[in-house]
Parts: structure tokens; sequence; C-alpha cells
């Protein structure tokens, strides 16, 4: 028997995700702290709760998906919270980037009550979202992951088991680090080409199939030089989950110099009010410090702007 699936938190990720879980054929009751956010998921077949706790009540598996620690604490403990519904043998699934120890002290206090609990951290942004391709990192019980690899395999493409509670939010921050690291380096090389009067596109196709290729050229680099800047996860997002992995690793004692120095940055783009644009605005920064603009080629071209020769 399939089991019933409730999914909180309708965000620019779960959205796509709680549609996915309906188009693989399995019931779906929704809750949203912004209620209007359900309706498209009941027109689309979803059931909508009263609450977490209500959500959960009618739940084998409970997936969330909101933005922060405090976020997530406040659904899965708080008054109406998912503690206060859900049943014994049941399961909770957190697909929010959190705290990790917050995450092993969430699962210990649901554990008291009989329910267990997967952190399950995603990757790929909106599109993986809307698309079924998620990357999905899961931390806590083996026997609670393939449980609920069915409904992970509806959100995701790649799916991995990676430790106990905890792991897959540590994973993540491992996701993160690379993530703002090579958003960088992507921002630097598109500069140095902007700078030398290159054929942005043409640069792009070069080098993305190479040893220089990375998911974040590949689908960020061609916003950049369209000056898209719509978020597939906003700079306000990135900023909290450098927090928690600058957190950890001064917990850890581990020198990270690469993501300090990104996480100013982004600093400066939310003193300007940019922390609702895409994290790969993060060259906004980057063309400040060098008084340059990145564009593509056409954009040039229709401003009448010479190349060097």
């Amino acid at each position: 028997m399939t089991e019933t699936i409730g999914f909180i938190g309708l965000g620019i990720m779960g959205r796509g995700m709680a549609h996915n879980l309906l188009k693989a054929g399995f019931s779906v009751r929704v809750w949203n702290r912004t209620a209007g956010r359900m309706d498209e998921l009941v027109a689309a077949g979803a059931t909508a709760g009263g609450s977490p706790a209500d959500v959960a009540a009618h739940s084998d598996i409970t997936f969330i998906c909101v933005s922060d620690t405090p976020d997530v604490q406040a659904v899965v403990l708080g008054e109406n919270g998912v503690i206060h519904g859900a049943r014994p043998g049941s399961l909770v699934v957190d697909h929010s980037t959190i705290s990790p120890l917050a995450t092993q002290e969430m699962a210990a206090q649901l554990a008291e009550k009989g329910v267990h609990m997967l952190d399950a951290p995603i990757s790929g942004g909106s599109e993986g979202a809307a698309n079924g391709t998620l990357s999905i990192m899961v931390g806590g019980d083996a026997a609670q992951f393939d449980r609920a690899l069915p409904a992970f395999q509806a959100m995701g493409k790649t799916i991995t088991h990676v430790g106990p509670n905890g792991a897959g939010q540590m994973v993540k921050l491992v996701n993160q680090i690379l993530v703002v690291v090579t958003m960088q380096a992507v921002g630097e090389a598109l500069l140095f080409a902007q700078a030398g009067g290159l054929d942005l596109e043409k640069t792009l196709t070069a080098v993305a199939g190479g040893a220089a290729g990375s998911w974040m050229l590949s689908n960020r680099g061609p916003q950049v030089i369209n000056r898209d800047w719509r978020p597939g996860f906003t700079i306000d997002l990135q900023q909290k989950d450098l927090r928690l992995v600058l957190q950890t690793a001064d917990q850890l004692g581990v020198p990270l110099p690469g993501v300090a120095q990104v996480f100013q940055f982004y600093r400066t783009l939310q003193q300007q009010g940019l922390g609702g644009e895409g994290n790969h605005a993060l060259v906004k920064a980057l063309e400040h410090l060098a008084g340059l603009t990145i564009e593509s080629t056409e954009k040039r071209s229709r401003r009448g702007a010479a190349l060097p020769e």
C-alpha cells in the first residue's frame, strides 16, 4: 500500500516538489504558513491541511521544506507542530538546510514519541525542484531511507544515503561550499573574458565541456551574461547557508577563506537591497570592484560598444 504523504512549506522549492509527488500518484496533504500558496496544489489534487500537526496526523510520511533552523523548529516542535500530530511509527523528512546539531536534537525529541526522522537537504535550484531532478543527500536510519525512497525518486535524480541523522545537513554544507566558491570563479572568469573583449557566449561554449565545466557555469553563466537575476536560490537563503557553514567550520576548527570572502561579498549586495536576487548575482560585487559590467555580446552590439582589436 502506498503511504500517505504530508508536505509542509510550499516556497520556491517545496511547490515543485509537492507537485511531483502528486504526479507520481501519492496522496498529498499540504500546509503553508501563507495559506494562499496551497491553492495551486489543491487544484492539482492535494488536500489542504489546517496546521503542521494536522498534516502529520493524516500522513505516514511528512516532508518539510522551509527556510531556516528556527522555521523547522517551529514547524516540528512549536504550537500545533508536527510532533503534536505525528503517529508513532510515522516518518518526518526535513528537506530544509539547517544546523546539523539542531537536526540531531529534533530527531531525538521525535524519537521519544516513537517518530522517525530523516534530514534530506536538497540541491538543484528551482529548476530541479520543478523537473524532479534534485540531488537529495539523506541522513538517518537506513531502513527509513528505504521507506522514503519511492517518494524521493518522484522528486530527485541523485539520491544518496550519507550517514546517520545530521550527516545529510553536513553534506549539504559541503555542497554549498562548492556552489559559492565555484560561482565566484565563474564570475571572475566572465569578468576576465569581458575585459578581454571576448564573445561571452562562445567562451561559455568553449569551456563548459572541459575540465572547467560545472553545473553553476552551465546553468548560471548564461543568466549572468543575459543579466537575468531571477533566483533559482536567493542571496538571502544562500547567506543563511553560508552562516551555517562558517559556524560549523568554527566549531570544527577548519579555515574556509574562500567561503568567508563570498559571505562578505553577499553581505555588500544585501546592503544594496539585492538579497532577493539569485545567488549568481554574486558577480555584481565583482563588477563593482572592477568597474566593469558583464553582458552578452548581443547586448553590447545593440549598445554599439566596440570590442578591442
